[in-house]
C-alpha cells in the first residue's frame, strides 16, 4: 500500500521511499541499467560533521512534511525560498538522511554556475597530454580518441540522473543567484529526466564503443553510459533554495512545488535549540525572547541564536557579558540594517 506522508521529519531512517505510488504518467522514466543506491558514506564530504548534524537535528513544520511529500510524489524539484538559516539546505539533508537516499549530491550556484557544470566537467587538455605520452608497443601513438571517458567527470545533476534505483537527493543551493538562463535552462533537463554527453556521444558513433565508464560526482566510482545518454529511473528529490532576491519565469514555478519557510515562532525556536543544545535554561529563554523581538527590525538567522546559547552555557562568563558577547553574536545580517542594544 502507498504510504502518506513518506517524510515524516521521524529521527530514525526507515524505507519508506519503497512504498512510493508509481509516479504519474508524465512523470514516469525508464532509463538503464538500473543502479544500486550508494552507501551513506561513499561521500566523505556529505558524511562531514556539519552536514551529519543539520541532518539529525532538523525540525520540520507540518507545512514542510506535506510539501516534501507532495515533491516526492509528483516527482517534481522542491523550490524553498526562505530568509537565511531558516534550514533550507538543512531540509535536504534531513530528508536524505530519514529516507535512506545516500550521501546528498550538492550544487552551489554562482553567478558563473551553467547547466553544463553541474552535468559533467571534461578536461581535452589531459586527454591531449595523455595521448601524446602514451605509446603502443611498436612505439607509436596510442589513437587520441580512445580513453574519452577518462578525462570526464559527472557533476551532481548528471549523477542525481543516473538510473538509480532509488531517488538520489541533490541539492541546487542559492539558485536565485545564478544568471538569467540557468533555471530555463535547468528546467528542461528536469522536466526531460534526461541528457547527453556529446563527447561520449561521438565516441560511440566513431565506433569507438556504445559502452563507456565515467566518474560519478562525490566518489572515484565509475558507472556505466550507454551512447553517451543518461536517462533517470527513479526522479530525483531536487531541492533548489533561494533566499527570495529574484523573481523566476512562470514555467519554472509551475514545475515546481513551492515551499516558503519563514522564521521560526517561539515553540519552534525552543525545538530547535532542544535538538541542538538539549533542553533551553532560563538564560536560553530569555536569548530566544530577544532574539524574536529583534528579527522584526532586520535580518537574523538561527545559527547566531544557537552560537550564544552555546557560548552561555560553556563560557562561564557573567550575565553582563553575556548580554554584551550575545549581542556581538547576533548582528543583522542585512548590510544597512543597524542592530538595536539589548
Amino acid at each position: 500500500m502507498p504510504l502518506w506522508p513518506v517524510y515524516t521529519g521521524a529521527p530514525h531512517p526507515h524505507d519508506g521511499i519503497t512504498r512510493l505510488p508509481p509516479p504519474p504518467p508524465w512523470r514516469a522514466f525508464d532509463g538503464g541499467p538500473v543502479l544500486d543506491p550508494p552507501d551513506a558514506d561513499d561521500d566523505a564530504a556529505a558524511a562531514s560533521p556539519d552536514r551529519a548534524h543539520r541532518a539529525t537535528t532538523y525540525q520540520a513544520t507540518e507545512d514542510t512534511v506535506q510539501l516534501v511529500n507532495a515533491a516526492l510524489y509528483l516527482r517534481r524539484p522542491l523550490l524553498v525560498t526562505g530568509p537565511p538559516g531558516t534550514g533550507k539546505s538543512s531540509l535536504a539533508y534531513a530528508v536524505a538522511r530519514e529516507l535512506r537516499l545516500g550521501p546528498v549530491l550538492r550544487w552551489n550556484i554562482t553567478s558563473r554556475s551553467t547547466l553544463g557544470d553541474g552535468l559533467y566537467t571534461y578536461d581535452p587538455l589531459s586527454r591531449l597530454y595523455a595521448a601524446r605520452h602514451t605509446t603502443q608497443p611498436s612505439g607509436a601513438p596510442a589513437p587520441a580518441a580512445t580513453g574519452v571517458e577518462d578525462h570526464l567527470r559527472l557533476g551532481p545533476l548528471g549523477t542525481a540522473l543516473l538510473p538509480y534505483a532509488r531517488p538520489r537527493a541533490l541539492l541546487i543551493d542559492e539558485i536565485d543567484k545564478s544568471d538569467l538562463d540557468l533555471p530555463n535552462d535547468l528546467l528542461h533537463v528536469l522536466e526531460e529526466g534526461q541528457y547527453e554527453i556529446p563527447e561520449l556521444v561521438r565516441a560511440a558513433r566513431d565506433a569507438l564503443g556504445p559502452h563507456a565508464e565515467v566518474l560519478i560526482d562525490g566518489a572515484d566510482r565509475r558507472v556505466p553510459v550507454e551512447r553517451g545518454r543518461v536517462r533517470c529511473n527513479a526522479f530525483p528529490f531536487v531541492v533548489l533554495t533561494s533566499n527570495g532576491e529574484r523573481e523566476f519565469p512562470p514555467a519554472f514555478l509551475r514545475r515546481c512545488v513551492s515551499l516558503r519557510l519563514r522564521q521560526p515562532d517561539d515553540d519552534h525556536l525552543a525545538e530547535i535549540v532542544r535538538a541542538h543544545l538539549g533542553e533551553p535554561d532560563r538564560y536560553a529563554r530569555q536569548l530566544i525572547h530577544r532574539f524574536l523581538s529583534r528579527v522584526g527590525s532586520g535580518e537574523l538567522a538561527t545559527d547566531q541564536l544557537l552560537n550564544a546559547i552555546y557560548l552561555a552555557r560553556s563560557s562561564g562568563l557573567g550575565a553582563d557579558s553575556l548580554d554584551e558577547l550575545a549581542e556581538q553574536l547576533m548582528p543583522y545580517l542585512g548590510r544597512s540594517a543597524q542592530p538595536d542594544a539589548f
